[in-house]
C-alpha cells in the first residue's frame, strides 16, 4: 500500500529518462523475430500446403470438408473454384473448393 502511495506522490516532473532509442530498438527487433518464427511462418506453411492440396485434388479422391463432411470427389469445376462431392450414392453436393478440409487416404 505504501508503494503505490509513493507512486502517486511522485514528481511527474523528475526526470526519469526513458531509455535509449537503441535498448528500445534492441528489445523490439527479437519480439519481432520470435513472433515470425513461432506464428507467421508456420501460418504460411500451412497454407501453401493447403493450396497444393487443392490443386492437385482430382476426380475420385476422397475428401473431409470444414463441416466434417466425408465423400469423394464427383467433379471440379476450377473457373467458379467449385466441387461436386459424392456423400453417398444417391446425395451429391456442391461446395467451394476452399471448404475442403484434408485429402483422406484411400
Amino acid at each position: 500500500m505504501n508503494n503505490l502511495l509513493l507512486l502517486f506522490m511522485a514528481d511527474p516532473n523528475a526526470g526519469g529518462g526513458g531509455g535509449s532509442f537503441l535498448a528500445t530498438w534492441g528489445m523490439l527487433i527479437p519480439l519481432f523475430l520470435i513472433m515470425y518464427l513461432l506464428l507467421i511462418r508456420p501460418q504460411r506453411k500451412k497454407q501453401k500446403e493447403h493450396e497444393k492440396l487443392l490443386s492437385e485434388l482430382k476426380k475420385g479422391d476422397r475428401v473431409v470438408t470444414n463441416s466434417g463432411f466425408f465423400g469423394t470427389v464427383f467433379a471440379i469445376d476450377d473457373d467458379k473454384n467449385k466441387v461436386v462431392l459424392k456423400l453417398n450414392d444417391e446425395t451429391k453436393v456442391e461446395m467451394l473448393k476452399s471448404s475442403i478440409a484434408a485429402k483422406l487416404e484411400a
